[in-house]
C-alpha cells in the first residue's frame, strides 16, 4: 500500500538527517573544548619560529643626533601664555581673562638666554643646561628644549615656554616665633614681557618698618649683565644697594666681572628667650669690584679664577631712643683688601619632582663644588688692622632622586689677625631624602655651626624663625648651634582651581645653641618640638614661593611658652 510504504522511507530519511546533525554537533563540541590547548600549542610554535622585529630608532633621539654630528638649523621659540585654553579644564572665563591681561614673555628675552645658535653642533648637555637656565626664571612655569625636525645632518630645535602670572599684589600676614609680620605692596617679575623685576613694598616686622623700591634686570640691553638696585627707608635708618655684574652664567662661560656697593644704617638687637634685651645702631658700608676668567667645561669640571678688591666698614653706637638697658657694643671694623679666588664645579645635575617643590620640575645639584677666596687687609691700604680674610665653601651629593639622596655642604669664614683667629665660623649641613612612593618622602636635615671669637654682631641664634618651630623667635643665642629636623612629607595631586599645589608635613625638631653669648645666660637645655603643617605651592604665580601653615608644640623650655605655636610663612621650598 503506497501510503504505508511511504512513511517508513520518510522516517529513514529524517533519522539519517538527525544522526548526521548530532554527529556534526558532537564534533563541533569536541573541537571547541579542545581548541584552547591546541591553539596555544600552535600559537606558541608560530611565535617561537617568527623573527622578532626590532623597534626602529627614533630619528629625533637627542643622543643619536649628537653622536651623528648633527648641526643646529632653525631655532623656533614658542612663548605660551599662562593657561592652555585648548585644555577643557582651563578654557574658562577667569583663565581667558588672565591670558588676555598678561603680556607673554617676548621671544627675544628667551632667545637671549639660549646657549646655542644656528650652525652650532648639537649638544644634549647644552640643551639641558639651557632648560635649567630658563627654568630658573621666576616668570617661567615650564620649559622644554628639543629637536623637532631632522634632514641631511641639520636638526631644527624648538624652545617652548609657559608663563606664570607675574603682576602680584603683596598683601601678606605671616607669623613665626610668636611674632607677626605684615607686607603690603605690588611686584612685577616680568615687566611688559621683558624679564625685568620691579617691586614697591611696605613691610612691618619685629625689627623695623620698611618702605622699599627694588629693580632687577638680569639681561641688561639683551646681554648677560645684571643690573640690580634697592632703596629702602626704614623706621630706624635706610639702605641703598647697587650692583652691576656679568656672572659666570653657564658651565662653559669664560669670563665674569662686576661691582657692587652697599650703604646701610639700621638698629640691631640682642635677644634672649624671644625678648629684645638691648639695641645698638649699626652703620655698614661695603664695596666690591672683581674680574674672573675660566677655560670653560673640561672633562666634566669647570674651573674658575677671580681677582678683586673689597672694602667694608662697620660702625656701632648706642641707640639713642632705646628704652632698653645698654648691652655689649660690637667693635668697629674697617677692612680694605685685594682678593684672589678659585672655584671648581662638577657638571652633575638631575631633574626630579616632589622633593622641595610640589609637582614641579626641580633641578637638583648632585655634583661636587669647592670655592675659596683669600684676602689681605693692611693698615697701609687704609684698614684699621692687618688681617687675612678667608672664605671657603664646599658641597657634594650622593644617590639619586628615584630612591634616596644625600646632600652635604659646608662653609668656613675667618679673619687671622695678630691676636689670633677672629670671627671664625664653620657651618655644616646634611640633607637626606628617602623616596617612599610617588606621593611620600622622608626628609632628615642636620645643621651644625661652630664659632670662635665671633664679632658681637655675628652671634648665632635659634628659635621659631630659624627652624625650631615650637619656640619664640631668637630664643637662644651663642657661638655654637645644632638643629635636627625629621619631616614626613606628603605630596597630593589636588590642584584647586588649577592654581595651587597642595602638600603636607608631620615634623620633629630638636636643637640647641650653646657656648659664649653676649646675653650671658646659660643655654644648657636641649629643645624639642613636634607638629604638622600644610604646604601650598602657588603654581601660576611669579612669586615662586610656598606658603607654610604650621602648628607646633614645644616639648621643653620655659613653662611660660605657649603650648601651641601657630606659624604662617612663605618660603622658597617645602
Amino acid at each position: 500500500m503506497p501510503p504505508l510504504c511511504g512513511k517508513p522511507r520518510a522516517r529513514e530519511v529524517v533519522d539519517r538527517m538527525l544522526r548526521r546533525w548530532f554527529s556534526i554537533q558532537y564534533l563541533l563540541v569536541v573541537l571547541v573544548v579542545a581548541a584552547p590547548a591546541n591553539a596555544g600549542v600552535l600559537l606558541t610554535t608560530t611565535v617561537s619560529t617568527m623573527p622578532v622585529a626590532e623597534e626602529p630608532p627614533d630619528p629625533l633621539d637627542l643622543r643619536l643626533l649628537e653622536t651623528s654630528g648633527a648641526v643646529i638649523g632653525r631655532v623656533r621659540i614658542s612663548s605660551n601664555n599662562i593657561f592652555d585654553l585648548e585644555n577643557p579644564d582651563e578654557d574658562r572665563l577667569l583663565y581667558r581673562f588672565a591670558n588676555k591681561a598678561h603680556v607673554t614673555t617676548r621671544p627675544g628675552v628667551i632667545q637671549q638666554q639660549l646657549l646655542f645658535a644656528p650652525g652650532d653642533r648639537l649638544s644634549a648637555r647644552i640643551l639641558e643646561e639651557t632648560e635649567r637656565l630658563i627654568r630658573g626664571n621666576r616668570y617661567i612655569q615650564e620649559v622644554t628644549v628639543r629637536p623637532v625636525a631632522y634632514d641631511d645632518g641639520v636638526v631644527d630645535v624648538e624652545v617652548t615656554t609657559s608663563d606664570v602670572w607675574t603682576l602680584m599684589p603683596k598683601v601678606g600676614l605671616s607669623r613665626s616665633g610668636g611674632k607677626n609680620n605684615t607686607t603690603l605692596g605690588i611686584k612685577e617679575t616680568n615687566l611688559f614681557g621683558s624679564g625685568i623685576e620691579l617691586e614697591v613694598a611696605f613691610k612691618s616686622d619685629v625689627d623695623r618698618d620698611t618702605s622699599s623700591l627694588k629693580y632687577v634686570d638680569r639681561h641688561l640691553g639683551n646681554s648677560w649683565y645684571t643690573l640690580a638696585a634697592y632703596v629702602a627707608d626704614n623706621s630706624d635708618g635706610n639702605t641703598r644697594h647697587l650692583q652691576l655684574e656679568k656672572p659666570f652664567y653657564s658651565l662653559d662661560s669664560r669670563s665674569s666681572h662686576g661691582f657692587s656697593v652697599l650703604d646701610s644704617d639700621q638698629v640691631e638687637s640682642f635677644y634672649d628667650r624671644g625678648d629684645r634685651i638691648a639695641e645698638f645702631q649699626h652703620q655698614e658700608k661695603k664695596a666690591n669690584v672683581f674680574f674672573g676668567w675660566s677655560k670653560g667645561l673640561k672633562d666634566g669640571f669647570t674651573r674658575r679664577y677671580t681677582l678683586g678688591l673689597a672694602f667694608e666698614q662697620h660702625d656701632f653706637s648706642p641707640f639713642a631712643d632705646s628704652l632698653l638697658p645698654e648691652g655689649p657694643l660690637p667693635g668697629h671694623r674697617k677692612l680694605v683688601y685685594p682678593t684672589i679666588g678659585f672655584e671648581i664645579l662638577e657638571d652633575e645635575f638631575e631633574k626630579a619632582s616632589n622633593h622641595d617643590q610640589i609637582g614641579r620640575i626641580e633641578d637638583r645639584y648632585l655634583g661636587t663644588r669647592f670655592a675659596a677666596s683669600l684676602g689681605f687687609a693692611s693698615e697701609a691700604a687704609g684698614s684699621d688692622r692687618d688681617a687675612l680674610i678667608l672664605d671657603a665653601s664646599a658641597q657634594t651629593g650622593f644617590g639619586n632622586s628615584e630612591s634616596s639622596s644625600l646632600l652635604l655642604a659646608a662653609s668656613l669664614g675667618a679673619r687671622v689677625e695678630n691676636s689670633g683667629v677672629e670671627n671664625l665660623l664653620l657651618d655644616t649641613s646634611a640633607r637626606y631624602f628617602k623616596r617612599q612612593s610617588e606621593r611620600r618622602l622622608l626628609y632628615v636635615g642636620l645643621n651644625a655651626s661652630y664659632g670662635q671669637s665671633l664679632d658681637t654682631d655675628q652671634y648665632l641664634q635659634l628659635g621659631g624663625d630659624s627652624g625650631l618651630r615650637g619656640y619664640p623667635l631668637r630664643y637662644q643665642t651663642g657661638d655654637k648651634r645644632a638643629l635636627l629636623t625629621v619631616e614626613q612629607r606628603y605630596f597630593t595631586d589636588w590642584y584647586p582651581w588649577r592654581l595651587f599645589k597642595v602638600g603636607g608635613a608631620v615634623f620633629f625638631d630638636v636643637g640647641r645653641v650653646w657656648g659664649d653669648s653676649p646675653v650671658e645666660r646659660s643655654n644648657s637645655e636641649l629643645l624639642r618640638d613636634i607638629g604638622f603643617g600644610l604646604r601650598i605651592g602657588n603654581d601660576r604665580s611669579g612669586l615662586g614661593r610656598m606658603t607654610h601653615i604650621d602648628i607646633a608644640m614645644p616639648l621643653d623650655g620655659d613653662s611660660q611658652i605657649e603650648d601651641l605655636q601657630f606659624l604662617v610663612s612663605t618660603k622658597k621650598s617645602f
